[in-house]
């Protein structure tokens, strides 16, 4: 019966083939998995670090309106009033809506948003913390020095644990 089907050769992959082609396999994925398991902390940090790129542009641009609109109180930027305190946006205004002047300070000069990091203000220090889940960074208002000239801004690195 052999002789019925001259020259069949058999094709495919034995078990043994296969089997190692499912290690190898597995051994890549071993070493793939832990490069990609904490992508979400990454984007976080990320996040944080166009928020802050944004409170310091935001700053700047201000500092450049103040200046070039003879040094007042406020700034009009995008139809926002931004209040200035020595020069630079001021910490402690994050509501959109504005104080009894409509003026408003960094957080709507910089455009951020409640809905997508914690604005904290401490009044004892004139500073603004944004924050995410981990990850934050502080603005601290300008100040002046013992000469009376305008001290830019502190703006912290962003720290993550």
């Amino acid at each position: 019966m052999k002789d019925m089907i001259p020259n069949r050769k058999e094709k495919g992959f034995t078990l043994i083939e296969l089997v190692m082609v499912i290690v190898i396999l597995g051994i890549l994925a071993a070493f793939a998995l832990p490069r990609f398991a904490d992508l979400g902390g990454d984007a976080e940090e990320a996040a944080l670090r166009g928020a802050q790129g944004a409170v310091k542009s935001a700053s700047g641009i201000a500092h450049s309106a103040w200046l070039a609109n003879g040094q007042g109180g406020t700034v009009t930027l995008e139809g926002a009033n931004i209040t200035m305190v020595n020069g630079y946006p001021a910490a402690d205004s994050g509501d959109a809506t504005g104080g009894t002047d409509g003026a408003v300070g960094i957080v709507e000069a910089a455009q951020l948003s409640a809905d997508d990091f914690t604005l904290d203000y401490t009044a004892d220090d004139n500073e603004l913390e944004v924050s995410s889940d981990n990850c934050s960074f502080t603005y601290t208002q300008a100040t002046q020095d013992g000469n009376g000239n305008n001290v830019p801004p502190v703006i912290s690195a962003v720290t993550c644990p």
